[in-house]
């Protein structure tokens, strides 16, 4: 079966936003706080499941937390430190785009951190993971799968599209060499973090159209109830002919020319 259509995706995607809508709706009402996270190899296509996630609510509610390389004060504070003052207040959303499992991947494929650091952070998830929950965060973790022919041709597509090459990095380029290490990190990463009160979810993305559809189902499935009876709002007739628009400071510039 080929890869699904842009036409069918859409028509498939329309329905799962509203749900989205009113899943925002009911963490807004009840202060539900929603953290998913997201982590996979490159080119996986976390960006696209994120947008897919967020695109329909308000940026004020759901935010997406993409941390950068830590900084020196960074990385003398515990490991967890700089990811806690983005998690969510009540009623908030938020994706982070990677996360702390940067220390179980990156990190420890590349040599950014000892042995000893990663099998801390081992240990420290699952219990860090569950104060979160225990505190009444609804915490979902995806991990969205490739396999490395779907990987290599994303990333030559990175490279020769001069509006997506901003999204290949030389550190992409030397983590190819790497595949069966991420793997085997990965793996155990899996096995030490996968628990009951966190568990992982493993969503295929060799179809990203596909992937975003399966993981969004998912996570609605695993919420609570979140039908909220939406606010009627009266609109009113104005009670006089709407005025034109008049600019005596600065006029608007030119539109654009077309044809």
């Amino acid at each position: 079966m080929g890869e699904l259509k842009r036409k069918d995706y859409e028509d498939l995607v329309e329905p799962l936003e509203e749900e989205l809508v009113r899943m925002a709706r009911w963490a807004r009402a009840t202060g539900a706080r929603i953290c998913i996270v997201f982590e996979g190899r490159d080119t996986a296509g976390k960006g696209g499941a994120i947008r897919a996630v967020s695109q329909r609510l308000n940026p004020r509610q759901c935010r997406i937390v993409a941390l950068s390389k830590p900084s020196d004060t960074e990385r003398t504070q515990w490991y967890f430190q700089r990811y806690v003052p983005h998690l969510p207040a009540a009623g908030e959303i938020v994706l982070f785009d990677r996360s702390w499992y940067n220390r179980a991947g990156v990190e420890k494929v590349m040599g950014f951190a000892t042995a000893e650091q990663v099998d801390s952070f081992l240990a420290e998830a699952p219990r860090f993971e569950r104060m979160l929950v225990d505190d009444g965060i609804h915490l979902f973790k995806y991990w969205l799968t490739s396999d490395q022919a779907r990987q290599e041709e994303r990333l030559r597509e990175r490279l020769e599209d001069p509006l997506k090459r901003w999204k290949l990095s030389p550190i992409d380029l030397a983590a190819r060499e790497k595949y069966e290490a991420y793997t085997q990190a990965r793996e155990t990463m899996l096995e030490a973090t996968h628990t009951e009160h966190a568990p992982w979810t493993l969503v295929d993305f060799n179809d990203q159209k596909l992937g975003r559809l399966t993981l969004i189902r998912n996570l609605l499935d695993r919420l609570p109830d979140t039908h909220i009876a939406i606010e009627k709002l009266e609109f009113p007739e104005l009670g006089h002919e709407p005025f034109s628009e008049q600019y005596g400071v600065i006029e608007p510039i030119a539109d654009y020319p077309i044809g």
